[in-house]
């Protein structure tokens, strides 16, 4: 079974031969764990995609109060570069089909996760849950987000944001704009603007970030429940509605600028000046907003502000990072003392402001979330909920692989009638 879901995630493995080096600053990239000998400590290989700042520094954070904890562990940061994982994921599905899984590994809670369930490749948690009572610490609707045939199979560390509008006050207000654009035709009038001023009326990073603009675009024209749909069987990705949505999403991009490597050096020209306009989850407030030693020590207000994405007021298009448990890992006791540390209130509380996220736990402490991260508190407790495609809540990952080629596809031929047709034939194939 695992190796025929392998097989079907459309992931060239050029993706992973050309991942040797990849690793963060001060990670252990991806080489192996050593084995240790006679009273020495064991190591705890910890994988995820958490290198740059904001999130490298909200895992460092974590891993100082593990290492704290358990003096007879030691942290190995098994960290693989690339936003939103698809570089760790490829060789994250490499080392299960070698059966050489690290310890515990990222994964986004909801329908990424599935593939490994079906695999065999988890360990179920609820007996951790009982014992750490995490029922009663995390939000029903997580809860139940996360179940599968009543088994839990990851520890939520955070709630995320995927539909955020980054902009530059002054950029705007040089361009005329007097307020951030609500829906999607004023974004489009708004970028036309910033362009007749000479700057970048959007930046964009690698096809990943593109993938993430679509899903907004998508939200903010075709409204919450019709979204949501779109991710049930006998879904009509082929509708007039659709490509209408696509149609915009056509003409948006026409104002992107040119490709940044990633999301941090896109979200930059924004905090910079350079760009008007980034699309981009809320992990990008932890990145403008930390120290320079962990990102850009920005200003709130004057070098960058923030909105729902067009259309999408009302609505969080959520995903949530989480740790699992894999079946046959060399260090099971060390993975389930990291995961009671990603579970707990103390590790989340010290997480989350780096990272530049909200916790998954009820009980969090609210004084430490300030700014956006206050907004986003009020907004996860009374919006409508949508789950993001590239993040994994809406969609699995051969899936997700799919619309990925579609969308690469499109970024080459501006086809519009080809990358419906690429998005209706990927939920034909994969929905459930």
């Amino acid at each position: 079974m695992r190796r025929r879901w392998l097989a079907a995630v459309a992931i060239t493995m050029a993706s992973v031969l050309g991942l040797a080096g990849c690793g963060g600053s001060g990670s252990g990239g991806t080489a192996s764990p050593q084995a240790t000998g006679g009273g020495e400590k064991k190591q705890v290989e910890v994988f995820s995609w958490w290198t740059g700042p904001g999130e490298a520094d909200g895992l460092k954070a974590m891993r100082a109060i593990f290492e704290k904890e358990n003096p007879n562990y030691t942290f190995f940061d098994a960290a693989v570069a690339g936003g939103s994982g698809d570089k760790a994921k490829a060789l994250l599905q490499s080392k299960l089909q070698a059966d050489t899984p690290p310890d515990t590994f990222q994964g986004h809670a909801g329908a990424e996760l599935q593939g490994y369930i079906k695999a065999g490749d988890l360990e179920d948690l609820n007996s951790l849950y009982d014992e750490l009572k995490l029922k009663d610490v995390f939000p029903s609707q997580l809860i139940d987000q996360i179940s599968v045939d009543g088994k839990i199979y990851s520890v939520p560390v955070n709630i995320h944001r995927s539909n955020v509008l980054w902009f530059n006050p002054k950029v705007l207000k040089d361009a005329g704009i007097a307020a951030a654009p609500k829906s999607v035709d004023e974004f489009i009038a708004d970028l036309g603007k910033v362009k007749a001023k000479g700057k970048i009326p959007l930046s964009i990073g690698s096809e990943w970030t593109v993938v993430h603009l679509m899903e907004s675009v998508l939200l903010g024209s075709l409204g919450t429940d019709a979204y949501n749909a779109l991710f049930k069987p006998g879904a009509n990705w082929g509708s007039p509605e659709v490509k209408k949505a696509l149609d915009s999403f056509k003409t948006i991009m026409t104002y992107a600028g040119d490709p940044q490597d990633d999301w941090q050096p896109a979200a930059k020209q924004v905090a910079d000046g350079e760009a008007a306009f980034n699309i981009m989850g809320d992990w990008a407030y932890g990145y403008f907003h930390n120290p320079p030693d962990g990102g850009l020590g920005k200003k709130s207000k004057e070098d960058f502000d923030w909105a729902p994405s067009p259309g999408t007021e009302g609505t969080y298009l959520w995903l949530s990072d989480s740790f699992t448990l894999p079946k046959g890992a060399k260090n099971r006791e060390g993975a389930l003392a990291w995961l009671k540390v990603a579970a707990s209130k103390e590790g989340q509380d010290a997480f989350n402001p780096k990272k530049g996220s909200i916790p998954a736990r009820k009980d969090a402490d609210q004084s430490l979330y300030t700014d956006y991260l206050a907004d986003a508190l009020k907004d996860w407790s009374s919006n409508k909920l949508a789950g993001s495609i590239q993040h994994g809540v809406s969609v699995n990952q051969p899936w997700l692989a799919s619309i990925t080629e579609a969308v690469g596809l499109f970024i080459g031929s501006k086809d519009v009638a080809a990358l419906q047709k690429g998005l209706a034939d990927a939920a034909t194939a994969n929905a459930q």
